[in-house]
């Protein structure tokens, strides 16, 4: 199969698990037992006026027909209206996901440079001690609540060693820098505002380590894995019989063929820490896409939340996409 038809093919199936994604959520938001306008005006609004609201917002309509009229929406990029800001879904998910993916590209570059690191020499290193501490680490890492680490993190580095700051993304008496791409980090960057970005890095460090924690554990098993599989491999064999020194047989022909599988898992993880990141948002007091669920999910605000929802379906759904093409693209029989 050639790699346009393999795009072409792969795009399809993307849309069909996004229908898939919108029905399900849309399914079990409406099946909930509970009344998103009662929650909005109180229990003490006349009948008359919950009424309006029901017809402005089209939830006297059969179930079906709001299914209808809300892909209709969603086909034009109409997420619906907040309940609670009374602004576009849309409008709002672009406020808040800029916090979220600055959190997770932070989180996913530690992750990736640590698993590799542990996964490489846990390889190299086999059974030796640096293997049986990459083996306890992944063991904790996948274990370990994300809400847990956490606190523990908040606990030790910012109330008692009080080497970090706490919540938030920076500090109350930092001048934030102006807003280009939502991102502290990148619009400081961007305005050369070189208090605001060291105040943000040391803001971000925890919650993007908690973060990444059970990332780096996946991947540093994967990449320990695959490693220990390509080390066995005659070429390798070959090389170190040419003379060639340990580093190079490692580094330039192990690890480059040992990656494949991990491009694959590193895909699937950045998928994977945009959601994650509720709880981390939620620990740390962070504005993000993931807080602004939660709060919709408490005030039952039916838009936001199917909004939200979908929107992170969407991205997972395109991260899986470009990994398969990478993928692809490496290793020309996964196009069968």
């Amino acid at each position: 199969m050639k790699l346009g038809s393999y795009i072409v093919k792969r795009s399809l199936l993307m849309l069909l698990v996004m229908f898939g994604v919108l029905a399900i959520v849309f399914a079990i938001v409406h099946v909930i037992p509970a009344d998103p306008v009662g929650a909005l005006l109180g229990g003490n609004a006349p009948p008359a006026v919950v009424d309006r609201i029901k017809t402005q917002l089209g939830l006297n309509k059969p179930l079906f027909d709001q299914f209808v009229d809300y892909l209709w929406g969603v086909v034009h990029g109409n997420l619906g209206t907040s309940l609670q800001s009374g602004r576009a879904v849309a409008q709002d998910i672009m406020e808040y996901f800029p916090v979220t993916l600055q959190l997770s590209v932070m989180a996913i570059l530690i992750s990736i440079f640590l698993g590799i690191f542990l996964g490489v020499f846990s390889a190299v290193y086999r059974n030796k001690w640096i293997d049986h501490f990459s083996r306890i680490f992944s063991i904790l890492g996948v274990s370990m609540p994300v809400f847990w680490t956490g606190l523990i993190l908040l606990l030790v580095f910012y109330y008692i060693l009080g080497w970090l700051p706490g919540t938030g993304q920076l500090s109350l008496f930092v001048i934030p820098p102006d807003r280009i791409t939502g991102m502290i980090l990148f619009d400081s960057l961007i305005t050369g505002n070189w208090t605001a970005l060291w105040d943000g890095l040391r803001h971000i460090i925890l919650p993007a380590t908690v973060l990444g924690y059970s990332a780096t554990a996946s991947i540093a098993r994967i990449t320990r894995a695959s490693m220990l599989d390509v080390l066995t491999q005659d070429y390798i064999r070959t090389a170190k019989a040419k003379g060639l020194s340990k580093s190079i047989v490692i580094y330039r022909h192990a690890l480059k063929n040992a990656l494949i599988p991990v491009v694959t898992v590193i895909g699937l993880t950045f998928g994977g820490l945009l959601e994650g990141a509720v709880l981390t948002e939620t620990v740390f007091g962070l504005p993000g896409l993931g807080r602004y669920i939660v709060n919709a999910l408490l005030v039952l605000d039916y838009p936001a939340i199917m909004g939200g929802t979908l929107f992170i379906a969407l991205i997972y759904s395109l991260v899986n996409l470009g990994v398969d093409l990478i993928y692809a693209t490496l290793d020309p029989r996964m196009r069968t």
